[in-house]
């Protein structure tokens, strides 16, 4: 089954500073019908002023996935962590028993696009770790950013939960086959892609479920990730 989740629909927080969709509920936004999906549990889609950001605040027992898209983000945390998350960067915290993180642009002009995601950990009560990757395009197939065993030098994560992204230079068509009882959450991130006959576009979201397997067809400039989901 092929559910689509529109960007029009979506949860939206809108600040002097920021501006965020929301796939799921997060903060003043409830919507009982899209709380999660499975371990999924946030999809922010932010973008932040020049100048600004998120000051020091705590996370606890929550996979936490930063995902450049443009512009760049300075970070620190309590475990002495800092660095600057830049496009094709993957960003990863596991909150564990507990840290205190902020992440401010870069840029005092220039305003940083990312999507902030968390997933809920396989159980509560780890010693709280980092990691930052950079991950270039291959171009013409699946890049594996996040796994639970760190496949192919992904991040690993505590969660069975793989993460994939996809960017196209041509247009062309790419499969991806879901084992047993697995599900999949597609997000687009740039372009347009055609999957069952259901055209998505940015911001645009796919819930899978029952599925063998799926084909995305996409046109040059078309980047999406992919969330295979135990």
């Amino acid at each position: 089954m092929f559910t689509v989740r529109k960007a029009t629909d979506r949860g939206r927080t809108r600040l002097d500073w920021l501006d965020s969709y929301h796939s799921f509920s997060f903060g003043e936004y409830y919507d009982p019908k899209h709380h999660n999906f499975r371990s999924l549990r946030v999809i922010n889609d932010d973008l932040v002023a020049g100048g600004a950001g998120f000051g020091m605040h705590p996370h606890r027992d929550m996979e936490i996935i930063t995902y450049m898209v443009s512009g760049e983000l300075a970070h620190k945390d309590s475990l002495g962590s800092g660095d600057t998350i830049r496009p094709g960067d993957v960003q990863y915290m596991s909150a564990g028993t507990g840290l205190l993180h902020s992440e401010f642009n870069s840029s005092k002009n220039e305003p940083a696009k990312l999507l902030q995601i968390w997933l809920m950990p396989d159980r509560k009560g780890y010693s709280p770790r980092y990691g930052q990757k950079t991950f270039p395009a291959s171009g013409d197939g699946w890049d594996v950013l996040v796994s639970p065993d760190g496949r192919d030098g992904s991040l690993g994560i505590r969660q069975d939960a793989v993460l994939l992204r996809a960017k196209w230079t041509k247009s062309m068509s790419l499969t991806h086959t879901f084992a047993p009882g697995r599900a999949g959450w597609l997000q687009v991130v740039s372009g347009e892609v055609n999957v069952a006959d259901n055209a998505l576009s940015a911001g645009d979201a796919l819930m899978i479920e029952d599925e063998p397997g799926m084909t995305l067809s996409a046109t040059a400039g078309a980047e999406v990730l992919l969330f295979d989901l135990g």
